[in-house]
């Protein structure tokens, strides 16, 4: 099924249009780039899935997402430094029958995240 992830700002009570976001797989302490991508006007990938069902292989991920970066180029005025500067999450898969998606809700002070469907 795959690996997805979606955005609101929940400050401006919309999709994260425009915020740019990476994507890692992981093991132990390092990382190894997978792709780098902007989220489009629905506040998702411009490609659809991360990893599609045939790809996504059992282990662990990282999503990076810029929200600093995001909100100030939705010109809301942060202190310096940002409270978030970057959101991190890590998370794993252990099923890759299932489909995994990853949102986030987040504003310049909080972020909330789940495994969504």
């Amino acid at each position: 099924m795959g690996l997805s992830t979606h955005v609101l700002d929940t400050m401006h009570g919309t999709p994260a249009g425009g915020m740019a976001v990476s994507l890692y797989t992981t093991d132990g302490a390092s990382q190894t780039l997978v792709k780098n991508f902007t989220l489009n006007n629905d506040g998702r990938s411009p490609d659809g899935l991360l990893y599609d069902s045939a790809s996504l292989k059992v282990g662990t991920y990282r999503l990076v997402f810029d929200v600093a970066g995001y909100f100030k180029g939705q010109g809301v005025l942060l202190p310096e430094p940002a409270f978030l500067n970057h959101v991190t999450l890590d998370f794993g898969i252990a099923d890759t029958s299932q489909h995994y998606h990853v949102p986030l809700l987040v504003s310049p002070w909080s972020y909330s995240t789940y495994r969504g469907s």
